[in-house]
């Protein structure tokens, strides 16, 4: 299926971090949080801006991002969990 955000709306597939900390220990399920990074799966056109022509969003499909733990709204897409979240969620880009 594909998937099209609208307005300044971007589609984000979380990054699951490993199951193993640092020090060897192996992370139950049900005490991991949610992940705070994922990957910009596909962007809006953009909102619209004063004139009402729209204004280009700043991430790009296949940035890295950090975002809320709770950010967004989360949606299944072919199975696989997604989130549907604002540009103005995203509080980095990592590079």
């Amino acid at each position: 299926m594909k998937v099209r955000p609208l307005a300044d709306r971007i589609l984000v597939k979380r990054e699951e971090p490993s199951e193993t900390v640092k020090g060897g220990i192996i992370i139950p399920d049900n005490a991991k949080e949610k992940p705070q990074e994922g990957k910009v799966v596909a962007v809006g056109a953009g909102k619209k801006g004063d004139d009402g022509k729209p204004v280009k969003l700043e991430v790009k499909v296949g940035d890295r991002i950090l975002m809320g733990k709770y950010s967004g709204t989360e949606v299944k897409i072919d199975g696989i969990e997604h989130i549907i979240m604002r540009e103005d969620d995203v509080l980095a880009v990592i590079e």
